[in-house]
C-alpha cells in the first residue's frame, strides 16, 4: 500500500473528530492531528482504534504516543502491515 493510499484511508478515518476543515483539505504528511486538525486527546484514541480496526493491526502504547502525525500514523501501519 502505497503513502498516497494511506493518506487517502487516514483521511477517511480522522474525518468524523477534526475541528479545522481547511487543515483537513490539506492533510498531507506533514499534518499533526493535535495541532492541525484540533483532534482532542480522547478522538485522538478513537483515531488510533479505526486504524487498528481498518488496517486489522495492533498498535502497542509506545506507537500510540507517537502516532500523532499523518507521517507518524504512516511509518507505524506500515511497519505493522510488514
Amino acid at each position: 500500500m502505497s503513502n498516497e493510499e494511506l493518506i487517502v484511508t487516514l483521511k477517511k478515518i480522522v474525518k468524523p473528530y477534526i475541528q479545522d476543515e481547511i487543515a483537513f483539505e490539506n492533510l498531507s504528511e506533514d499534518t499533526d492531528f493535535v495541532n492541525d486538525l484540533k483532534i482532542n486527546s480522547a478522538n485522538l484514541v478513537d483515531v488510533i482504534l479505526d486504524v487498528e480496526d481498518e488496517f486489522d493491526i495492533e498498535i502497542d502504547n509506545d506507537s500510540m504516543e507517537q502516532m500523532l502525525s499523518v507521517k507518524a500514523a504512516i511509518e507505524i501501519i506500515t511497519s505493522k502491515l510488514n
